[in-house]
């Protein structure tokens, strides 16, 4: 426990104590699985508003490409097998703020290579179970098909550089929503001290 607590502290030090505009290069890539996946661009440049492509790689020509405005910039791209259906789904961590503190995540779901549907991450401060003590400075990963998002847990006083109470924890998985669409569902979360 104490190895697994000095992992997890260790990998927030270096977003605690950076407050300044984090530079956000454009983002260009292409991740794939074989010989499908997809193609992704956004500029990075203004905080407030960015044009998000997202074409889809080696699919059927039904999937359209998508291309929105999304408020944040993009840092990374991965793919992974969301929903278990056998076919490759894109993920994207987006951050929010010029510090790079507040993050989130976009999902692009493959309909059986014909389609991508998006699916969105719910904002941590809108959930009574686990908003206390978040201030940001979100973490995310993919495990097997879900997604992890790991945060510091602030205590009244602490500093905003300082957390003093623990890590919090999220494992989301993507479900079914209504029509067509897709959501993560919060299937556990846990604190570590």
């Amino acid at each position: 426990m104490k190895m697994l607590w000095s992992i997890l502290a260790g990998a927030f030090i270096p977003a605690l104590s950076v407050n300044a505009q984090v530079i956000v290069p454009k983002m260009d890539t292409t991740v794939k699985v074989g010989k499908v996946g997809y193609h992704v661009m956004c500029k990075n440049k203004k905080i407030d508003q960015n044009e998000l492509s997202v074409r889809p790689v080696g699919m059927d020509n039904e999937a359209k490409e998508m291309d929105f405005m999304i408020r944040g910039r993009v840092t990374k791209a991965e793919i992974d097998d969301l929903n278990s259906d056998g076919y490759p789904d894109l993920v994207l961590y987006i951050y929010m703020d010029s510090s790079a503190v507040y993050g989130t995540v976009y999902a692009f779901i493959s309909k059986a290579n014909k389609a991508i549907v998006p699916c969105f991450l719910p904002d941590p401060v809108m959930d009574g179970q686990i908003n206390e003590g978040y201030k940001g400075h979100d973490q995310f990963s993919l495990m097997e098909g879900y997604l992890l998002e790991k945060f510091p847990i602030y205590k009244t006083g602490d500093d905003k550089d300082k957390p003093s109470g623990g890590t919090r924890a999220i494992l989301y998985q993507c479900v079914p929503d209504e029509g067509d669409r897709f959501k993560f569902q919060k299937v556990r979360n846990y604190d570590t001290h």
